[in-house]
């Protein structure tokens, strides 16, 4: 970032957080209109939809595409935190600059950080960086389903009458994602040892690579704030030439150029390497498909390493064939 845009965004991060302390009166909804909840990511708004149902309507900040490490608040984002009447964020700075006016807006509304509200400090993934504690903790479906009763609860607060609803889908949701990490467990297992290793663009997949048996290769590290340098490629590309790495894979929220580079460096040292497809990491799909959602994004994920490093998909549970035909999801391949 050159520095007069990084001197603007800083300011308008400043007045951002000098209007969100400003607004004491939050805009109120009608008596018969649903409140409406307002997620910072797509990972927590599809989760708060499917927890919701009818009681509240979900709003999205951050869509297909757009990488929360870099995103710069607006003065729009302002005028979205006062009509909400619930904030749902990840926390662990994955939201960036964002995260101080999430802080001025607690106390004025219900917001809450879902992540370490969530889940537990001992089932976090230390990070030697600013992060400190490793953001991507969707990449693990057992991790990421204990946000179902939070959001429930959370929104109970202004729709009590739906607590109770809100609870059961909830708990049924869970089963789901319970379901969706068998699924994935068995199907990165049956992947040639030798080959399930999981080489990408940054690293977001460290609870993916623990939860699910595959070792895991970033390029850069958590953050996109920073570019790869030629030190990472190089280091990167001597794994993929000693592992005879078959396939590496590009991000959906992320220039493949270094991704690219790797490729070209180890096809000069003889190992020919193919990109293996296109992962979710920072950002689902789009929406209206299949990987729009929370469950797709992973499944999508999963069959695309699988198919790419010599595994087999393994049959999808019954729980999850309904998502999968809402989809049309081919059941056969599985």
């Amino acid at each position: 970032m050159d520095r007069p845009m990084k001197r603007r965004s800083l300011a308008l991060g400043t007045a951002l957080v000098a209007l969100a302390a400003a607004s004491t009166v939050p805009a109120t909804a009608r008596a018969d209109d649903p409140p409406m909840v307002l997620a910072t990511i797509a990972m927590i708004a599809n989760v708060a939809d499917t927890v919701v149902g009818d009681c509240a309507v979900v709003d999205l900040m951050m869509g297909p595409g757009i990488d929360p490490h870099l995103y710069q608040a607006s003065a729009s984002d302002v005028q979205a935190f006062q009509q909400a009447d619930v904030i749902l964020y990840s926390g662990y700075a994955l939201e960036g600059q964002l995260g101080e006016v999430l802080a001025a807006m607690e106390g004025r509304k219900p917001t809450v950080a879902v992540s370490p509200t969530a889940i537990s400090p001992a089932e976090l993934i230390s990070v030697q960086d600013l992060y400190g504690i490793d953001p991507h903790l969707w990449m693990d479906a057992s991790l990421w389903g204990q946000i179902a009763p939070v959001i429930a609860e959370t929104v109970g607060e202004v729709a009590p009458d739906c607590a109770g609803d809100m609870a059961d889908r909830a708990a049924a949701y869970q089963d789901q994602l319970a379901a969706l990490h068998d699924w994935i467990t068995a199907s990165i297992a049956s992947i040639p040892d030798s080959q399930r290793i999981l080489v990408t663009a940054h690293d977001a997949f460290a609870y993916y690579g623990r939860a699910y048996g595959i070792e895991v290769a970033g390029i850069q590290g958590i953050s996109t704030e920073s570019e790869a340098g030629v030190a990472d490629i190089r280091d990167m590309v001597d794994v993929v030439v000693d592992r005879s790495v078959p396939a590496v894979f590009i991000e959906s929220t992320i220039n493949p150029r270094t991704i690219q580079a790797v490729i070209d460096a180890a096809a000069q040292r003889g190992q020919q390497v193919e990109i293996g497809g296109e992962l979710y990491s920072d950002a689902m799909g789009e929406a209206g498909t299949a990987g729009g959602t929370y469950i797709g994004m992973l499944y999508e994920n999963t069959i695309t390493i699988v198919d790419a490093l010599g595994g087999t998909r393994a049959p999808l549970p019954d729980i999850l064939v309904p998502w999968a035909e809402t989809w049309d999801i081919d059941l056969a391949a599985n």
